[in-house]
């Protein structure tokens, strides 16, 4: 046979994306990757301590083996490194309740032709609105994938050691980046302006951090609320300017400079696609979601944030890789 022959390997593979969210999901639903890391070393030890089936167990084991999730070593199977650092529960990173959120959200996918042929959601739902339950799950969820990004911000930044400084974090969700910079400076204080039940979720989370008493919540639209004037040293825009289309964007990025300090930062988190959209893959795919849940969001180019944070009066801006799909943008 012709080594060079196209084979449907990889389009099976595709057209059956959803089996590994749904083993993964399963997976996580129930603690699996917790187990294994506890001593569980085969499907008969995985059944009894997550109560369920042998046979469901083995399954399980099976896909994890074929997703480089688990690994088998002499009839014993344990976490890959990724697994053990992103899905274990109770570790800062751990991703589980993303996978099991994630289970959940495979029917949406239905109605993308739909989406497509209209070039945007096809039903009046939304899910940007202050009162949707959702946001009890998923903003916990999503806390996971901001850890190692934030940290890497603190690092370029030099917040450790930077003092008495004014932090406003702009759709902040969970609060992950006030939780990790204020545990990492004490003298630090941070504003968060979120809808107030996004925002009853933070405080809990600070809390649980004990940095609380430095963390201060403003309930509201941040398209609409005043974020003051010359007021701080770091604004954060993270996974925001994937939702809103460019001349909100730039809107936003004008009243930030508006409220940041002289010398002051703007810290933007989100996936970033290559200028000639070629790139990463990752990205590329999230623009799906966009379209299925954003009247006007997009994964959008290093050109047009560069073009964006000029309009919007920046003139120092740079961009920083990181270790996960994100890419940071720094302005100043």
């Amino acid at each position: 046979m012709n080594s060079n022959q196209p084979t449907p390997e990889r389009i099976l593979q595709l057209a059956n994306g959803y089996w590994a969210t749904g083993i993964l999901g399963a997976a996580a639903s129930h603690a699996l990757f917790t187990h294994l890391e506890g001593g569980a070393e085969n499907a008969d030890q995985l059944a009894a301590r997550a109560g369920i089936s042998v046979r469901g167990a083995q399954t399980l084991l099976d896909g994890l083996v074929s997703l480089g999730l688990v690994e088998l070593h002499e009839d014993a199977y344990r976490n890959t490194a990724e697994a053990a650092t992103f899905l274990v529960e109770g570790k800062q990173t751990c991703l589980s309740s993303f996978a099991r959120l994630k289970l959940t959200h495979m029917g949406s996918m239905v109605a993308l032709p739909d989406v497509v042929r209209a070039g945007g959601p096809v039903t009046d739902a939304t899910v940007e609105v202050a009162d949707n339950p959702h946001w009890q799950e998923v903003v916990p969820a999503i806390a996971a994938q901001s850890v190692p990004v934030a940290r890497i911000a603190a690092d370029v930044l030099g917040l450790a050691a930077a003092g008495e400084i004014s932090i406003l974090d702009v759709g902040g969700g969970s609060g992950i980046y006030s939780a990790i910079w204020l545990g990492l400076n004490p003298a630090a204080r941070s504003t968060q302006l979120d809808w107030g039940p996004v925002n009853a979720i933070a405080r809990r989370l600070l809390a649980e951090r004990g940095v609380a008493d430095r963390f201060t919540c403003v309930d509201g639209d941040f398209h609409r609320t005043d974020f003051g004037t010359a007021a701080h040293d770091v604004v954060v825009y993270s996974h925001i300017a994937h939702q809103e289309g460019p001349e909100d964007n730039i809107s936003v990025f004008a009243r930030i400079r508006a409220a940041l300090k002289p010398g002051g930062t703007l810290v933007v988190c989100d996936y970033l696609v290559d200028d000639d959209r070629s790139g990463p893959p990752f990205p590329l795919l999230f623009a799906a979601e966009m379209l299925l849940k954003s009247r006007q969001g997009g994964t959008w180019r290093r050109s047009d944030y560069h073009a964006w944070l000029t309009k919007a009066g920046f003139e120092n801006i740079s961009f920083q890789p990181t270790p996960s799909p994100a890419t940071l943008v720094f302005a100043r």
